[in-house]
């Protein structure tokens, strides 16, 4: 069965062919039964490779498959082959589950688009993308489905390019991940420079015997981070990602919750070993920046009306807490939480595309309301999502998210208190927008007369083509918790089964106070939560206290808007003036030599008379003044 783990990625690329060639002909719904069926395809050879791996002995759960040699090149030996591992293989598992789902859900919410069968054709390709991002046995596969994701990023957010703000937005999805691609670029250079392999098992093995030099491995390290950076939207390359809601739903839930935004973390998951080698500031640095990250968020989705940018903010804010997790050395809390935050998230946000189809493509929570009992399923579904992710027991979130904070609070007790108030602001903002959305008094009345001689715009629930990947996740996002659980080693399904990848990075936190107290913070956890939910409540159920949504907050803090003057104004200005002088002066030298050897070369060429009797009297010159260069040179 491993051998034939090939097919994880070929049957996403077999769809998008398929789709591509005859796309037009299939139409609606075949080309989106045809991507759903392929990507669940995927799902069922990733299961059989999951337990054809499980079957092996731990310290024997690693399996090359080689498609083709690629680059040939001197000492540049690249193969085009997958690795089968715990990591890869938990990846590739909820990218292709949840995957297949977000497909399925797509068929009935893209009913009707005129380009039905293209927004399938790019569903494939970004899936086939990531999967070869993760399955990639060498950092330069990876970079493939690296580069691939991006692309179908701006494919897909600017799906509706028709707006100027998709078409804004997957621009600047698109550039601004060329920064992250920048730091995987340099990364690879100075890993080929110092191990002579670009192989994941060269670099990390290398790392782990001593033959990488502490300096080296941090700047491997660094360069890394600043393309997970990029891609995992942490500051201060975030800004990409809650624009990134002006595409599709679905296209949402597949970048927010299974696929693209997970890829920095995966990255530096994959390469722990540097990491641990690397000078201890470095560590340091991708803690506070996924602590200041992940409170940022937090209070600017405070105040976000758009249901969709809510959470939005919410995804920057949750991964964020996984580099939190990374930078305290807890590998384990930070893939687990991953993985519940694709089961909460996914659901959250296909939930909201309900909501939104519901009330006829309206996005604003200010018009909603009261809609559980108009959309009774997806409201159920909904606020499974909203439990898990404000960390209620016995949810996913709570179980992945406390055991970040544990980690966090033996690491450094600050960096703790951010954690804290983050999850405080979580649970307060995710019961605001339930609230808004589903309590309530209904305030989309107003609308239903509005619309009046254009059709009835009363809220309605779903198709069932809608509601059944919503029920599957809710449900995986309450047991999902069940795959790390603090009571035991005997619980520690995730830790145990990610040994043989982590095992030289994870931090062992035995013996310290938080250890050893795990089950007080557990209850600071929960308190916690209770707090943030019960302000919500007091202040937009019970309207015991006013709203506090500054505008500062709702802008999210100028800095998306400074970042966008600079640009426009200083930025434009700097590089217009790096272009005129490139033009000016770098150019100009080179078209300066050139001109200059092309007019010595016009002079000398009018010497090419082609009359011999021109060339016998040049010789006889020539002779001449030789002789009396040597009748000179006797006299003197």
């Amino acid at each position: 069965m491993l051998d034939n783990a090939w097919l994880i990625p070929a049957l996403p690329l077999a769809g998008f062919i398929i789709i591509f060639l005859f796309g037009r002909r299939l139409g609606e719904p075949r080309a989106g039964v045809l991507a759903t069926l392929m990507t669940a395809g995927s799902f069922v050879v990733t299961v059989g490779v999951f337990f054809a791996l499980l079957s092996r002995a731990s310290e024997d759960r690693h399996h090359v498959v080689t498609l083709f040699t690629w680059l040939p090149v001197g000492s540049l030996h690249i193969d085009m082959a997958i690795l089968i591992d715990p990591l890869s293989v938990t990846m590739a598992l909820f990218i292709t589950g949840i995957g297949a789902l977000i497909h399925l859900y797509a068929i009935g919410y893209m009913h009707g688009d005129p380009k039905f069968s293209k927004f399938f054709l790019y569903l494939n390709l970004f899936i086939f993308s990531m999967l070869m991002l993760v399955l990639g046995e060498n950092l330069l596969v990876t970079f493939l489905g690296w580069e691939g994701v991006g692309a179908c990023s701006y494919f897909l957010i600017s799906f509706w390019h028709t707006r100027d703000s998709a078409a804004t937005a997957g621009k600047k999805a698109f550039v601004t991940n060329r920064v992250g691609d920048w730091g995987v670029m340099i990364a690879m250079f100075m890993a080929f420079s110092a191990v002579g392999t670009l192989s994941y098992s060269g670099i990390n093995e290398a790392a782990e015997s001593g033959q990488l030099a502490a300096v080296t491995a941090t700047g491997i390290a660094l360069m890394l981070f600043i393309g997970a950076c990029g891609k995992s939207a942490q500051l201060p390359l975030y800004l990409w990602l809650p624009d990134a809601m002006e595409g599709p739903t679905p296209v949402s839930a597949l970048i927010h919750a299974a696929t693209m935004v997970t890829s920095g973390v995966f990255l530096m998951t994959r390469m722990n070993p540097v990491l641990h080698v690397s000078y201890h500031w470095v560590m340091t640095i991708i803690a506070v920046v996924g602590a200041a990250t992940a409170l940022f968020a937090a209070t600017v989705a405070v105040a976000q009306t758009d249901i969709k940018k809510v959470l939005a903010y919410s995804t920057v804010s949750q991964l964020g807490f996984m580099f939190l997790a990374i930078g305290s050395g807890a590998y384990v809390a930070a893939i687990f939480h991953m993985v519940t935050h694709a089961f909460f998230k996914a659901l959250l946000f296909l939930g909201s595309g309900a909501v939104i189809h519901g009330m006829h493509h309206q996005q604003d929570m200010r018009k909603m309301g009261a809609l559980r009992k108009v959309m009774p399923i997806t409201a159920m579904t909904f606020i499974v999502g909203w439990l898990a992710i404000a960390g209620v027991p016995p949810f996913a979130g709570f179980w992945s998210k406390d055991e970040i904070l544990l980690y966090v609070y033996a690491n450094n007790r600050g960096l703790y208190l951010v954690g804290v108030v983050t999850a405080l602001l979580t649970a307060y903002y995710m019961t605001r927008q339930v609230i808004m959305v589903f309590y309530g008094e209904a305030r989309w009345h107003d609308q239903s007369e509005e619309h009046g001689a254009h059709g009835d715009a009363t809220p309605h629930e779903s198709p069932w083509i809608m509601l059944a990947p919503l029920v599957v996740l809710s449900g995986l996002a309450i047991g999902g918790g069940l795959l790390q659980l603090p009571f035991s080693s005997k619980t520690h399904f995730l830790e145990h089964w990610l040994e043989p990848v982590i095992e030289s990075g994870e931090r062992n936190i035995d013996g310290t106070w938080a250890s050893d107290n795990k089950y007080l913070l557990l209850l600071v956890a929960v308190i916690i939560a209770c707090l943030g939910i019960a302000g919500a409540i007091a202040v937009y159920a019970k309207k015991k206290a006013p709203a506090l949504e500054p505008a500062i907050l709702a802008n999210g803090w100028m800095y998306d808007s400074s970042v966008s003057r600079f640009m426009g104004g200083p930025g434009r200005a700097m590089f217009s003036g790096v272009a005129r002088f490139d033009a000016g002066v770098v150019d100009g030298a080179v078209n300066g030599v050139a001109r200059v050897v092309g007019s010595t070369s016009n002079a000398l060429r009018k010497v090419q008379t082609g009359f011999v009797r021109f060339y016998a009297a040049i010789l006889g010159l020539g002779v001449v003044l030789l002789l009396a260069w040597f009748l000179l040179r006797g006299v003197l």
